[in-house]
């Protein structure tokens, strides 16, 4: 099996990263975690990743200023000169051009905590509450020029519970995203997936308890 080789794109403590780092020690995996890249000077995931014997690198984005096309080469550049296959964005706190997009159409992913297309942008959580919503979650997708809008490839859900905070939503919703970002990256990497008029399909089955409701009345 010839493996992906995937760079992951950070700009902090790399939590989902991490998953992906720990699910692709699998030797059946698809992917090799090969690179990891952050925006920021010493972002906490970097260490991590070293820690796992990752190759790390630094495309600082406050040194370009304004200039975002050149930090977006630089970025580039790295990538190439690494041989990448697939682009994971991880907690990466920059919002790309199309230019970057494009090159990496269908080979780069994101992952939003919210249940797209609902909840694009930040203050996902607080959102979620404030409407009142019963089920909440996260969702893996391509990257497209509009943020937070490229075909989904995989959702997972958590019910709400009436004494949430965002910040206990927020961890429920967490291990929601270190399950399904390295499963939808493992889809993305064997061929399982594919994009057909701007949807993407897989040849994944759905899970055998394939519905939520929540609350629950007893």
């Amino acid at each position: 099996m010839t493996k992906r080789r995937v760079a992951i794109l950070i700009s902090g403590r790399g939590s989902n990263m991490t998953a992906l780092i720990e699910a692709a020690k699998q030797d059946v995996y698809p992917a090799d975690i090969v690179l990891v890249i952050s925006n920021i000077a010493n972002a906490g995931g970097l260490e991590k990743a070293r820690e796992a014997g990752i190759e790390t690198a630094t495309v600082e984005s406050k040194t370009f200023g304004k200039d975002r096309d050149a930090f977006e080469q630089a970025l580039q550049d790295k990538l190439a000169a690494h041989k990448i296959d697939l682009v994971c964005l991880a907690g990466f706190m920059r919002l790309l051009t199309p230019w970057f997009v494009k090159q990496w159409d269908g080979r780069m992913l994101n992952i939003h905590p919210a249940l797209l297309p609902s909840y694009k942008g930040l203050h996902t959580h607080e959102r979620a509450l404030k409407d009142g919503v019963k089920i909440h979650g996260a969702t893996v997708h391509f990257v497209v020029s509009e943020m937070d809008s490229g075909p989904i490839v995989m959702q997972g859900a958590v019910a709400v519970r009436d004494d949430d905070t965002p910040e206990t939503l927020a961890k429920r919703v967490l291990s929601i995203e270190h399950r399904i970002y390295p499963d939808a990256l493992r889809l993305v990497a064997s061929g399982g997936a594919r994009l057909e008029g701007g949807v993407c399909k897989t040849d994944a089955k759905a899970s055998p308890e394939d519905t939520l409701i929540a609350p629950t009345v007893i």
